[in-house]
């Protein structure tokens, strides 16, 4: 214990002469695991389509960000490639930007604004930064060429983080399949997204700051620590930080979007499951399934 303070000591004073003007980019790469055992023994997906499938998972699952930052204010945004004509529609583009927006975050009043499209409509999300319980623990590691520190917490999952799901095991399938048919019959209701997976209520985020540069900011909605968060990991969600550019000669804006109907995140968030079990069950009832239109 007494070697960690003595470090974090002498990180801290490195760090100061920083802080004087401090403004900086960091660039991040996302990577999210996937469960592919669905596909396994579906006889309906040959190897073609199997190899399709896995780059369009890949693409959607790894990404690229940067994080621009000055002592109080950040923004976060997604480096987003051009799409190649025809790959701009469907379900994997309608997720993405009702899911991704440019991310505006202000720690001195522990706000957040961000911008996102749903089915063509802007919304403009502002709503508290969420607040961590962090446990510094004292580890560390080198992250490139900065010490890095390690902290923990437990933080509830967003309604909408798809990587808080996850596939039921056979029994609980079992149960649930039970339990649905006795509602179908009384009710003639689709079956849900639920049958196959469950939602993780509550998930272990493991971070890994630098107090060299001084700022409680991080990736996505990460943050409150004594320095840049450069690695956190959270259910099957991995943000790590590649490169970093301290004080370079152009500059980024860091301004919130201001276009869009306001409103929180509980609300949107409401509003877009409601679209998302809309959009089911079209899909349903034009294949002629259960979930299709009553005569």
């Amino acid at each position: 214990m007494k070697k960690y303070i003595t470090a974090l000591a002498f990180i801290l004073i490195t760090a100061s002469a920083v802080a004087q003007d401090l403004y900086g980019e960091a660039t991040y790469f996302s990577k999210t695991a996937v469960d592919k055992s669905w596909m396994e023994g579906n006889r309906d997906i040959t190897p073609e389509r199997r190899k399709r499938i896995e780059e369009n998972l890949k693409k959607m699952n790894e990404k690229s960000y940067t994080l621009a930052f000055n002592r109080s204010e950040a923004l976060w945004k997604e480096n987003k490639e051009l799409a190649a004509p025809g790959q701009s529609r469907g379900w994997g583009s309608f997720m993405g930007t009702s899911m991704g927006g440019e991310k505006y975050k202000d720690m001195t009043a522990n706000t957040f604004i961000e911008q996102r499209d749903m089915m063509g409509k802007t919304f403009l999300i502002v709503d508290d930064l969420p607040q961590l319980e962090w446990n510094i623990t004292g580890e560390m590691k080198q992250i490139g060429n900065y010490t890095a520190i390690k902290a923990t917490a437990v933080k509830k999952n967003d309604e909408l983080d798809m990587s808080a799901w996850r596939r039921r095991g056979r029994d609980d399938k079992k149960k649930k399949e039970e339990e649905e048919k006795k509602e179908d019959a009384a009710t003639d209701e689709p079956t849900k997204l639920t049958d196959m997976f469950e939602k993780v209520d509550e998930t272990v985020v493991t971070a890994w700051f630098t107090p060299e540069i001084p700022v409680q900011h991080g990736p996505a909605d990460y943050g409150g620590l004594p320095g840049l968060i450069l690695e956190v990991s959270a259910n099957k969600t991995t943000l790590l930080c590649t490169k970093i550019t301290m004080n370079p000669d152009e500059r980024m804006d860091i301004e919130p979007a201001t276009k869009g109907d306001e409103t929180t995140l509980e609300v949107y968030n409401e509003t877009f499951q409601k679209k998302m079990e809309e959009m089911s069950q079209r899909f349903r009832g034009g294949r002629g399934g259960r979930g299709g239109r009553r005569q």
